[in-house]
């Protein structure tokens, strides 16, 4: 009974070494697969890591590292830059731009856009009136241009004294406001009306009133709520 145990034993020991040294073996055919792909990509001019290989040296290497942070905070800057010059949104309170925006529309702002232009006639721009940090946004179209002058009468909008018929709507305007008499813009003023005249407080109103470059947040660009509106507001621009 001893003999047969030993023997057992023996047998056992025979197998994990037999174990072993395939395991051994192996790895010595993989050292040299490895080493021959490495000379023969070094012959080539090219450079050959395996992944465990390539981490370790990515580890080792402070430089890769610094690298790939660099990039990160870059991509990441980027996209918030992105959302804050054209993902800004504001959404309309009324229905004084109607029927181009309607109660409720969530809008998106370019803020950049006027850095590289001014305001254009016609445009839908957000902005704050009086500067006032503490209001809302208000949405109006722009009517009248620096340096023009402007003036309501007949139910019509004069620009430096002839009807405007375009980039505007324009229907039978019954309260002129403060324009009733010629406004001068000056250099850096710009008169701006809400679609729908009969709802809209814009600077017609005395509380509005002309609107400065400097209080101008930026150009509405798009409807963002799903609907029949969804898409870019230039399609809303009177021609």
């Amino acid at each position: 009974m001893a003999d047969k145990g030993l023997h057992k034993k023996r047998k056992a020991a025979n197998k994990k070494g037999h174990r072993q040294k395939r395991t051994q073996n192996v790895k010595r055919a993989n050292a040299r697969k490895r080493k021959h792909l490495r000379r023969k990509h070094k012959k080539n001019g090219l450079q050959l890591h395996f992944p465990k290989e390539k981490l370790k040296l990515a580890a080792q290497n402070p430089k890769e590292i610094t690298r790939w942070t660099v990039e990160i905070v870059v991509v990441c800057l980027l996209a918030v830059i992105l959302v804050l010059s054209f993902g800004q949104r504001v959404s309309i309170a009324g229905d004084a731009m109607s029927p181009a925006l309607k109660n409720g529309d969530v809008l998106l702002i370019n803020r950049l856009v006027y850095n590289s232009r001014k305001p254009e006639r016609g445009e839908i721009i957000a902005f704050k009136p009086g500067g006032n940090e503490n209001a809302h946004y208000t949405i109006k179209r722009v009517v009248g241009l620096p340096g023009e002058t402007v003036q309501i009468k007949n139910g019509q909008v004069y620009i430096n004294g002839e009807i405007l018929v375009k980039n505007i709507y324009c229907y039978e305007i019954t309260t002129p406001g403060v324009a009733e008499k010629p406004i001068e813009l000056g250099e850096n003023e710009y008169f701006v009306l809400g679609d729908n005249h009969e709802s809209s407080d814009d600077s017609r109103m005395a509380d509005v009133g002309n609107v400065h470059r400097e209080d101008i947040y930026g150009k509405v660009w798009f409807v963002a709520n799903f609907g029949p509106d969804f898409g870019f507001v230039d399609k809303h621009t009177v021609k």
